[in-house]
Order: structure tokens, then sequence, then C-alpha cells
């Protein structure tokens, strides 16, 4: 597996597998460059990616992460998250749907740790938001 930044040619891939994940938030295409978007490369297909931003000094936000289908359950996502801890030391957050318990157990699994829900955060349909922090040193 190669983890490497996002180019402008795994864009279609990126949408593919957004596309993909129905509990995801949709970006628009553009959105991806205009972020922090690290890709996991296996035999020069693009198997998934994570989306993250600086948000103050210190202080970074998981956007999104997914993985297409034949590559889940296989570590690329936990390998993502893991990789962009490493690169940017400082406190981590993300909101994740409290029904999505796949995504929740992968956070948990990379040690982040519940601080707050965000009532109604989601939309379409309606769902709280879980709170996660880690932080990287």
């Amino acid at each position: 597996m190669i983890l490497r930044k996002a180019a402008g040619r795994d864009i279609a891939a990126i949408l593919q597998i957004q596309s993909e994940s129905g509990a995801a938030s949709s970006w628009r295409a553009e959105d991806y460059l205009a972020y922090v978007c690290t890709v996991a490369e296996i035999d020069g297909q693009v198997a998934g990616y994570l989306l993250a931003r600086q948000v103050a000094e210190s202080e970074f936000e998981i956007l999104h992460v997914a993985v297409a289908r034949e590559f889940r359950r296989r570590g690329v996502a936990l390998s993502l998250i893991r990789v962009q801890l490493a690169e940017s030391k400082g406190d981590w957050f993300l909101e994740v749907r409290a029904s999505n318990t796949a995504a929740r157990s992968l956070y948990e699994k990379a040690r982040f740790m519940n601080i707050g829900v965000r009532e109604g955060y989601y939309c379409d349909p309606p769902e709280h938001g879980i709170v996660m922090r880690i932080r990287s040193c």
C-alpha cells in the first residue's frame, strides 16, 4: 500500500469511492485538493482517501475517510488515519454519525475518544454527531 498526497488524477476515483459510502458527507470535486487529501493506493488503484484540514495552530480536523468496497476490512482507513496523525502533531477532532458504528469502531481503534455530542448535527436523515478527539504527539 502506498500512502501519498492526492493529485488531480485521483479525483474521479475519490468521487467514485465517495458515492459508495452511503453514510458519508458529499464533497465537490474541487474541494478535495483545497484541503489535505491523502490517498491509499494498492496495485495502482486508489483504494481509499482521507480528507483533513488545519483549523488552528496544532489543531486539526478529519473531514472524511472512505475506502472502496473491494478494499474494506484490510486496514486501509486505519493506515490513512495513522499517517495523517504522524505527519501533523496536535489535537485532532472529527464528527461521526451516532449510528455509524463501523466508523466509530475504526476511530476508537485509532485511539480517538468520545468528547461530546452535537445534537441534530447531520441532515438527511437528521442525526446527532459524536465528537471525537485524539492528541497526536
